[in-house]
Formats: structure tokens, C-alpha cells, sequence
């Protein structure tokens, strides 16, 4: 599937706002508040510049996913990027997800920040942990019972890196 990814604006966020919600609710793979509304939500995804929030588009121009990413930390840390991803769970498995973490290191890089660091990759989200892993980030840390997964209960919160 070819995808384009564009940058975010804020006519984009009544598209995103259904799959957010819906993978938000589900309380499976962020550690957002299961009962985010749509104007808190839109604060925390939809970032100010520098840092950024892009979406994904099918061959149509419907929005299949988005991005957002930042500096992982303030001060001396902020040479180290970030970010989080959210496909819409009816376009999954179509390289969607792939194509934003593809396109956000090539953010980072052009950015100038030197490494990638996921704070919060829920351990039983293996579809993503394999994308990651294959994309080159390696698991440096788990915290153990860290989030509160709705099926399988405690389970650990992954931290990982890359350089760029």
C-alpha cells in the first residue's frame, strides 16, 4: 500500500480523533487515560514546532494514521527524539505504522537529535515491539508491572533506543 505521509493540521484532527479514541478506550497499548475526551486529547497529540505531529494518507486521502514526534526530555536530554503512533485499527497490518516510524527517523536525523527512545512500549504490544526491533530499536530496559493491561493484567513497560 503506498502511503504519504504529510504534516498534521488542525482540520485533521476530526479524522484522527476516532482511531485515537478507539485505541485510546481500548486501554491496551497507551498509557493515556482510558477516558481521554477530544479536546484534552487533541493538547496532548496534535504538537506545537518545533516538535511535530504528521498523517498518514491512503491512495484517497483518508487519514489511516499519524505520528507525533518530540524531544524526549528537556535540557541535556534533548538530543534524544521520540515518539508514538496510532494506525487505525481497520487499515493494520498494511505497513502503515512502518512507514511513520520510517518517516519520523528521518525527522529525528534531519532534526539533528543523535539517538531514539520509546518511554513506555507496553511489553504484550508485539506487533509493535517486533516493528521496532526489525527497525533497529533495541529493548535497553523493562519496568516490570508497569501498566495495567485490560486483558492479560500487570504487565511490563519496555524502554527503547536507537541511535540515528
Amino acid at each position: 500500500m503506498h502511503v504519504e505521509i504529510r504534516e498534521a493540521t488542525a482540520d485533521d484532527w476530526p479524522a484522527i480523533w476516532p482511531f485515537f479514541h478507539q485505541i485510546v478506550a481500548a486501554g491496551e497499548t497507551f498509557t493515556y487515560p482510558a477516558d481521554l475526551g477530544p479536546e484534552e486529547a487533541r493538547g496532548w497529540w496534535m504538537l506545537e514546532p518545533p516538535n511535530r505531529t504528521v498523517v498518514a494518507l491512503d491512495g484517497s486521502g483518508t487519514v489511516i494514521g499519524s505520528a507525533k514526534m518530540n524531544n524526549n526530555q528537556n535540557g541535556n536530554g534533548s538530543h534524544v527524539a521520540s515518539a508514538s503512533y496510532m494506525v487505525d485499527p481497520a487499515h493494520g497490518g498494511r505497513g502503515v505504522g512502518r512507514a511513520l516510524v520510517e518517516y519520523s527517523l528521518e525527522w529525528a536525523r534531519a532534526a539533528g537529535f543523535r539517538s531514539m527512545q520509546f518511554n513506555a512500549v507496553v511489553e504484550t504490544n508485539k506487533h509493535a515491539v517486533r516493528l521496532y526491533e526489525d527497525i533497529g530499536f533495541a529493548i535497553v530496559g523493562t519496568v516490570p508491572d508497569a501498566f495495567h493491561h485490560p486483558v492479560h493484567g500487570d504487565t511490563g513497560l519496555h524502554v527503547m533506543w536507537r541511535p540515528l
